[in-house]
């Protein structure tokens, strides 16, 4: 018998491999969603998706952090600038430098 699999993928959905078809997907209401004919799928995790609960690659357009990602971003954020990580509007810094928009935000 084969294993489900759930694997996290960074900045994106929940994978969910299920070879046999051993998983069941209800709504809050505890309606089924068809999985027939799917050994895998991937569930949003970005809130963005037209096919929710399905991921639809909406989380890539909107630039969309997993929790995970953005809790590591916020402490390395602390740190202050120049020293790495992600300024207050979420964008990379480098060692040297400030985000414009930063600069004007307390």
């Amino acid at each position: 018998m084969s294993k489900v699999r759930i694997i996290l993928r960074p900045n994106g959905p929940l994978r969910v491999e299920d070879p046999e078809g051993l998983v069941e997907l209800c709504d809050a209401n505890g309606n089924r969603f068809d999985l027939t004919g799917k050994p895998a799928f991937s569930l949003c995790r970005c809130d963005g998706s037209t096919n929710m609960p399905f991921c639809d690659g909406t989380h890539s357009k909107i630039g969309f952090r997993a929790a995970e990602t953005a809790v590591a971003a916020e402490t390395q954020a602390q740190a202050g600038p120049g020293r790495g990580g992600f300024c207050k509007t979420n964008m990379p810094i480098g060692r040297a430098t400030r985000h414009a928009r930063c600069a004007k935000m307390p």
